[in-house]
């Protein structure tokens, strides 16, 4: 089992920063996905457990970067550029049946409380 606890969220002006955090109580294949109202949850951005191999949907690509620290088992989601359609709840999840569906949501087994994130025009 893998315990997950997101941090970082807030409210931010458009085109400014933020970094969520991901504290997970073992070392994983960890993703973070994003529900905005109204809307399905999607994929933004996933790690491999060495950090050798990072993915990023389109939209945040450019903008978006993750990366972890193992020796704090902590991935950590650096947001620049932020945008009002960034908006949403933002989800870490990790242990997938199978890191190569790291897009679809239904392979993770394990997933945060979600953290806030607010992008005021």
């Amino acid at each position: 089992q893998v315990r997950l606890e997101e941090h970082g969220g807030g409210l931010v002006q458009a085109g400014g920063s933020l970094r969520l955090s991901c504290a997970a109580s073992r070392r994983s294949f960890v993703a973070w996905f994003r529900q905005a109202p109204g809307k399905e949850r999607e994929f933004v951005s996933a790690i491999t457990w060495s950090g050798g191999s990072t993915y990023y949907t389109d939209s945040v690509k450019g903008r978006f970067t993750i990366s972890r620290d193992n020796a704090k088992n902590t991935v950590y989601l650096q947001m620049s550029g932020l945008k009002p359609d960034d908006t949403a709840v933002y989800y870490c999840a990790a242990g997938p049946t199978s890191s190569s569906y790291y897009s679809d949501g239904s392979t993770y087994s394990y997933w945060g409380q979600g953290t806030q994130v607010t992008v005021a025009s």
